[in-house]
């Protein structure tokens, strides 16, 4: 499905043309449609699937054209991580390019000028804000948030933020809300602390479901058989002799990410480091050196796995096998993006990563490949995830602020959009809002 076929004004119509977004994914075409109609909605697909859009459109399209207070906060979004939320301003800055909606994000990390940078965005009043939950409720504690006229909260990545901890705080900004709202919750996977969640905060919900998709067919998979005592020269022999720029390397913990890096920089490989101890400049530091090339590898948690775009990577490592299969698919969807080829090498220690990495394989529903280790780490141990020796079965059967004064200028210069725009007229009342200064 086009978007055009969408219920969706003129204007957002233009922003997604200017975007080069044609077809709606199926996500999108699920749940746009649903929300547009008022509906409360719990989605669950993985990352990479088109999620942002998915509740981002039907939002900006309802504060434009409904009756909302242009003074007051209309939606709050809630995202586990800082990139995360940074990156859905981004997109909400080129959605909205040519409509009068305001967004801010709000997170943690920055020094005390971001901080009543924040302050006096929540006070004059954003359309959107997307926050990650403690700055928030920090915010909240301070008395300059009012969140009384909220009409729209949406729950990003709800399952990441449970896993992180953030289940109190979430409910505690609930209660903050007024009952009358429309609420959206996505999420990759639907453990039952999201069931439990989705019952207390959402009424009479829609279900919109996507199966996890299997990875892109242009990732090289393959997987290395090893003693854990073997990973760091095994990481090592990789890092030197595959010969890729843009390697982003997965680890189970923090404290694990920060051995590795050490490690490795005592060996001169350049690599950065992600995780969650970082302050908020480190973090843009080590990115900025990673996309600039001056680092090749990023040693990260997976915190960097759901929900952040980087373009051309080239290789994904799983120094420890992920937790499930979906996890998996998460990690390896960093490569081989745009129709990319990418390279995707799992180190599969004993014992319970081969119960897991067993696990991946049978949904995939195919061996991955085995390499031999290098000859001066010796042999590999025997891999036998499931106790009988059969590795697998097969299947049977087969965007910071938007500011309506930019779109008269842009709109100039964009190329013209094919016919079958809806058509819906816009509101006078919301063309004419003035400028929120603060959040620029």
């Amino acid at each position: 499905m086009r978007f055009e076929e969408l219920d969706l004004s003129d204007d957002l119509l233009d922003a997604l043309y200017d975007m080069h977004f044609d077809e709606c994914t199926p996500i999108q075409e699920q749940s746009i449609p649903l929300a547009l109609e008022g509906r409360d909605l719990i989605a669950i697909a993985q990352t990479g699937t088109g999620k942002t859009a998915a509740y981002l459109l039907p939002v900006i399209d309802l504060i434009t054209y409904g009756d909302y207070p242009t003074d007051a906060i209309n939606c709050v979004i809630m995202a586990p991580t800082r990139e995360l939320a940074q990156q859905i301003d981004r997109q909400m800055e080129g959605f909205a390019y040519y409509m009068p909606v305001s967004s801010m994000a709000v997170y943690g990390g920055a020094g005390g000028e971001e901080f009543g940078r924040q302050q006096r965005g929540l006070k004059s009043g954003a359309d959107v804000i997307i926050a990650t939950p403690g700055r928030l409720l920090a915010h909240i504690n301070t008395g300059v948030v009012d969140l009384s006229k909220v009409s729209f909260f949406i729950l990003d990545e709800a399952d990441r933020m449970l896993d992180m901890g953030f289940y109190d705080d979430i409910m505690q900004i609930v209660k903050l809300l007024p009952k009358e709202r429309q609420t959206l919750m996505f999420s990759a996977t639907m453990p039952p602390k999201i069931k439990m969640m989705a019952k207390a905060i959402l009424r009479d919900p829609a279900e919109v479901k996507i199966a996890v998709s299997k990875p892109a067919e242009k990732i090289e998979q393959s997987a290395y058989i090893c003693g854990e005592g073997q990973k760091p020269a095994l990481l090592e022999h990789l890092l030197r002799n595959v010969r890729q720029q843009r390697v982003i390397v997965f680890a189970a913990s923090k404290l694990k990410v920060k051995d590795l890096a050490r490690t490795l920089h005592r060996h001169k490989l350049k690599v950065g480091e992600m995780h969650s101890d970082l302050e908020q400049q480190q973090r843009d530091d080590v990115m900025l050196d990673f996309k600039a090339g001056r680092i090749d590898a990023l040693i990260a948690t997976d915190i960097v796995a759901r929900g952040i775009d980087i373009e051309d990577i080239a290789m994904v490592v799983n120094y420890d096998v992920p937790h499930c299969a979906e996890d998996y698919v998460h990690r390896i969807g960093r490569t081989a993006r745009a129709n990319a080829g990418g390279i995707a090498v799992t180190l599969v220690g004993g014992g319970k990563e081969q119960m897991k990495f067993g696990q991946i394989e049978r949904f995939l529903g195919k061996e991955i490949l085995k390499n031999p280790l290098p000859e001066e780490m010796g042999p590999s141990p025997a891999y036998n995830p499931g106790g009988k020796g059969k590795p697998f079965r097969k299947n049977r059967g087969n965007a910071t602020g938007n500011r309506s004064n930019r779109g008269a200028a842009g709109k100039q210069g964009a190329g013209s959009r094919p016919s079958g725009k809806s058509g819906k007229p816009r509101k006078d009342n919301r063309s004419n809002r003035p400028k929120d200064q603060s959040v620029q």
